[in-house]
């Protein structure tokens, strides 16, 4: 398949835009947070969530990404943390996030998570097609039987709707955003901040829960 530069470049410059949105929306003047109004039902009441919404296509959360493993190796038990892929509409986007849950299907989510971020930014793959995204994890050991029939499933596009769904409830307006508990979208002017700030954000998410006990 022909690289298609131009449309490769549009991709990459709307995640730049949704991504500055994202800072205004959850980083007034040094804001620790957002209120998520209003607030979101969570999956384990038991549990401190956290959700972190992304795309594969935002050279944001490439660079995030990185950092987001150890920082949820030092999360606590009782915080699960779940990744959102948002669309915002784009079909390159809507084809990205199908990537991520079909990776998911497959078993290789945690081998190629990573990677396919470099891919993107870093190697320049066009990452928008299906017929490359085909290509690309043939390349890179998937089984392509296993993830033809898991890409276009019901299962992988009620996925990428109840993303879609997620990104209203939580009026996401740009990427990389970290919602905690259903309440609250952490601010920042920077990423050390932003993790710092949900930090805080998970700590009193706990204390409201022990005092509804």
């Amino acid at each position: 398949m022909k690289f298609d530069r131009r449309r490769f470049i549009n991709a990459l410059s709307a995640a730049a835009v949704f991504t500055f949105a994202a800072a205004a929306q959850a980083s007034a003047a040094g804001q620790e947070f957002t209120p998520v109004t209003p607030a979101q039902p969570t999956e384990n009441p038991a549990k401190v969530e956290v959700l972190e919404f992304f795309s594969y296509g935002c050279p944001h959360c490439s660079d995030l990404h990185p950092l987001m493993g150890p920082w949820i190796a030092r999360q606590s038990a009782d915080v699960v943390v779940k990744k959102v892929p948002v669309t915002f509409g784009r079909a390159a986007w809507i084809n990205i996030a199908k990537l991520y849950y079909t990776l998911e299907v497959t078993g290789d989510l945690a081998r190629l998570d990573g990677e396919v971020f470099k891919a993107v930014h870093v190697q320049r793959i066009n990452l928008f097609e299906d017929r490359a995204i085909a290509e690309w994890v043939a390349k890179n050991g998937v089984d392509q039987k296993k993830f033809a029939e898991a890409y276009n499933s019901f299962g992988v596009n009620s996925k990428v709707r109840r993303s879609d769904q997620l990104v209203q409830a939580y009026k996401i307006q740009g990427v990389p955003a970290l919602a905690i508990d259903g309440k609250y979208l952490a601010g920042g002017d920077n990423f050390s901040e932003m993790l710092a700030n949900a930090d805080k954000l998970i700590v009193r998410a706990r204390e409201e829960k022990s005092a509804r006990k």
